[in-house]
């Protein structure tokens, strides 16, 4: 049997385009959809964060105690995830008319924005290590994706 394992390793981010527009409500509504390479990327940056962070929330939706760990000693809490993903997988597996996965998996579901225990915002920036090095190798990956969504959706540069 598998589980959702998740392990951060920071050497690289891929961050959206600054000064342009990001979530998805700004994007809903007649004439709202991107028009420019930027926010094509944007649009498409924040609907695979929008999945991923959906996913999340099933988990936390069937899992309460993965939003707020009680006061076990750290050997304890570090089982608690695994556990939770383990009996999420095997749900998944064998019942296909689960209705927290069925609420979840709808597209056009848009997360609010998470508050975390100390009240501030999911959206407050995070520190991240990271050479200039690695922030321009990064903005040209960025590119050449966002350059790929320009041209898969026929535009003419």
């Amino acid at each position: 049997m598998s589980w959702i394992r998740v392990t951060l390793i920071c050497r690289v981010f891929l961050s959206p385009y600054r000064g342009e527009r990001y979530h998805l409500n700004n994007f809903r509504g007649h004439g709202q959809r991107p028009k420019k390479i930027e926010e094509w990327f944007n649009f498409r940056h924040s609907s695979l964060r929008n999945v991923i962070e959906r996913c999340f929330g099933v988990l936390k939706a069937r899992f309460p105690i993965l939003k707020q760990m009680p006061p076990y000693s750290v050997r304890t809490q570090k089982y608690i995830p695994t556990a939770c993903c383990t009996v999420h997988n095997w749900i998944r597996m064998h019942d296909d008319n689960d209705d927290l996965f069925r609420e979840y998996s709808q597209e056009n579901m848009v997360m609010r924005q998470c508050q975390r225990a100390s009240g501030s915002s999911s959206q407050n920036p995070v520190e991240i290590d990271i050479t200039r090095g690695q922030l321009r190798r990064m903005s040209n990956v960025r590119d050449r994706i966002a350059e790929q969504i320009w041209a898969s959706m026929n535009h003419s540069g």
